[in-house]
């Protein structure tokens, strides 16, 4: 399967006048990048290594199709690449997973944290069934900022923290029944920043608790019964009264 995608990849790639592209196979995806072959091995194995750990702790299902994940080495070839593979301009400098055109597309100059963020996210289209945009965002920009604990992959502290704290100090995050059930638009659309931000420190306090992977298969189990992921969250907190812990919540943060 991975030869035949490759050969057509291949042609196309050629069609778009990419076909100085070198390509490398690192299942479930293909990586491909305007690098030299040794260069885009070792940025493939961040590719690897992600999809690894994800696969370990928390995802039972890899994407369905092969996805192709192109690394761009500076932001001229990014804009281009994308231009010829999409047909249109990228609206992030950083990097995007299109389900539409099955691949992620990456300016990895800027770093290797978008790529594990997006990463994330054909893992989640895979392994449930329209997942939450706070659930969804909230675990892959967890591990934008990532590294290895006991073998297993950690979200750190990021540049998502001040304007969390920030907003906590004006007032402006929401409760969490108000978080876990907003809609995708409004969770996109409304106060974007603060709401991956929130989602995010969410789950890095669940991780440092050892909660994190338990809601992720408590919520997988009850996503019919419970499809925003409120209920879950709850019992996996062991939280009755909400709004309290996020007061204690936000004196973490």
């Amino acid at each position: 399967d991975y030869a035949q995608h490759v050969m057509k990849l291949r042609e196309t790639l050629n069609a778009k006048g990419l076909g100085r592209l070198n390509v490398r196979i690192e299942e479930p995806f293909v990586v491909i990048g305007n690098d030299a072959p040794d260069a885009l091995q070792q940025r493939a194995q961040t590719v690897r290594w992600a999809a690894d750990h994800l696969e370990k702790d928390f995802f039972d299902k890899r994407p369905k199709k092969i996805l192709d994940v192109y690394l761009f080495n500076d932001a001229l070839s990014y804009e281009k690449g994308v231009a010829k593979l999409t047909g249109s301009e990228p609206t992030t400098p950083y990097g995007f997973y299109s389900s539409t055109h099955d691949g992620l597309f990456m300016n990895i100059a800027t770093g290797g944290g978008t790529l594990v963020h997006e990463i994330v996210h054909p893992y989640v289209e895979a392994d449930l069934i329209d997942a939450p945009a706070w659930l969804n965002e909230g675990l892959g920009s967890l591990f934008e900022q990532s590294a290895e604990r006991d073998g297993h992959i950690i979200g750190l502290t990021n540049w998502r923290l001040a304007g969390l704290q920030k907003a906590i100090k004006r007032g402006k995050v929401p409760s969490f029944r108000e978080l876990t059930q907003m809609s995708d638009r409004t969770f996109y659309d409304e106060d974007r920043g603060t709401n991956y931000a929130q989602a995010r420190y969410l789950f890095h306090y669940m991780q440092e608790r050892g909660q994190l992977i338990p809601f992720y298969e408590a919520y997988r189990a009850a996503q019919k019964k419970d499809p925003t992921g409120y209920a879950t969250l709850q019992k996996v907190l062991g939280e009755k009264d909400m709004d309290d812990f996020k007061k204690r919540w936000e004196g973490y943060v």
